[in-house]
């Protein structure tokens, strides 16, 4: 068919060409938004209720009292939470149950799930295979193929490196990647971490991979009860095995080589001062997640965890440095705010009566001549709660050797009795 000759009669076709595709397109786009990668993106309507409604809800929810500080103005994150540690309660919150993707953040439920499972002194000889399968890009602490790692040195490349080949390398050691997976996703459901869809281990970026500022500071939380977890996360820096090569004498050495906790509030940075009482936990950073952060920290008797995630600001540091407002905030506001949810326990676990405990067995416990955790001292016995730092003026001692104490009295000790899955 030959082109219209009128001009009038040309628009008009094109006007209704454009109307009908508006309207072919306007209801499917409407039924089935396509997700946004960008920051700014606004969260949905309706999100999961788990621990309090409030919590379900859009934007920033807070229950200020008398006296309580107002809210940090320039907090850029699309989502973050500030809880109490010990008794569960959030203090604040926004879009606390949005979907996203979490990064290295994901390596805490990991290593709650795996952690437990063998001694920290097994050897592991790593074979080509352990090593295959991980994202172009990713972190690594520099695990060789052909040597022998003990479960102690591949938990440091997890926690300080945030190794993606430490993480494949324990993977392959429980059962292989799938497994780990699918151990991971049963341990999130048990959390009622319900906002948690596992696809890899190592949190890299994978469709359908999500998770939650109000899931990662379950899976902390989680994790804290754990010795050994509290031990890696709260490791500044850590000498790190090499390769085996021969000396002058043609003797056999393995040479080693120092790693630092990529976790600036623990660490710090030429922007980023180490934030008094930090204790952990994880850091993580790809494309699709942007910047994600969970931390512990305590001060004046009380331990708060804050988690970050994507902070829409993207200058050098940022989720640390809105962490650390965050943590100012919550510290400053502990009692004089209305808690507007809580975190929940897992499963089969009674969410009170904790009575003084010790903390969860560690699997293979023992002295780490190579590392270098935070130094602690002893809790004030009186208050039964709060993580016994001695972290003083911002200045973290490291003590070759130490041990990273904690009170008697630590989150839910009744995690320890938690029901056998059925």
């Amino acid at each position: 068919m030959s082109a219209p000759k009128s001009p009038a009669v040309r628009s008009l076709l094109v006007a209704s060409a454009a109307l009908l595709s508006l309207s072919l397109t306007a209801p499917a786009a409407l039924a089935a938004p396509t997700p946004s990668t960008s920051p700014s993106a606004t969260p949905p309507a309706r999100m999961s209720s788990v621990g309090g409604a409030r919590l379900g809800q859009p934007g920033t929810q807070v229950g200020l009292g008398a006296g309580a500080p107002v809210l940090p103005k320039d907090i850029t994150a699309r989502s973050w939470i500030v809880s109490d540690a010990e008794s569960g309660e959030v203090l604040a919150a926004h879009n606390a149950h949005w979907r996203l993707p979490p990064a290295s953040t994901l390596k805490m439920l990991f290593a709650d799930t795996v952690l437990p499972r063998f001694p920290k002194s097994t050897p592991h000889k790593v074979a080509a295979t352990d090593l295959a399968g991980m994202g172009a890009g990713s972190s690594l602490v520099g695990i060789k193929e052909g040597q022998t790692y003990t479960v102690h040195d591949l938990w440091l490349g997890v926690f300080l490196r945030s190794g993606n080949d430490a993480v494949h390398v324990l993977s392959a050691m429980n059962g292989g990647v799938e497994q780990t997976v699918e151990d991971m996703q049963a341990h999130a459901d048990d959390l009622q971490a319900l906002d948690t869809h596992v696809v890899s281990p190592d949190g890299y970026d994978a469709p359908g991979q999500v998770s939650s500022a109000y899931d990662l500071s379950l899976f902390a939380r989680s994790g804290l009860q754990k010795k050994d977890f509290r031990e890696y996360c709260s490791t500044v820096r850590a000498a790190f095995p090499g390769e085996t090569t021969k000396n002058a004498k043609g003797k056999s050495v393995r040479e080693s080589f120092e790693i630092q906790n990529t976790n600036r509030l623990l660490s710090g940075d030429t922007d980023v001062p180490v934030y008094q009482g930090i204790a952990g936990v994880k850091n993580g950073n790809t494309t699709n997640a942007g910047a994600t952060f969970t931390g512990v920290a305590e001060r004046g008797g009380k331990v708060l965890l804050v988690t970050v995630m994507n902070p829409e600001k993207k200058e050098h540091n940022e989720v640390y440095k809105e962490a650390a407002q965050l943590f100012d905030w919550g510290f400053q506001a502990a009692g004089k705010v209305t808690p507007v949810g809580e975190l929940v326990p897992p499963k089969g676990t009674a969410a009170t009566g904790a009575s003084p405990s010790s903390s969860a067995p560690a699997t293979g416990s023992g002295k780490d001549s190579g590392s270098a955790p935070v130094a602690a001292a002893s809790a004030d016995g009186s208050s039964g709660v709060g993580i016994a730092l001695g972290i003083a003026g911002g200045v973290v001692v490291l003590l070759v050797g130490a041990a990273f104490l904690v009170n008697r009295r630590w989150p839910l000790p009744d995690l320890v009795r938690r029901r056998p899955r059925p």
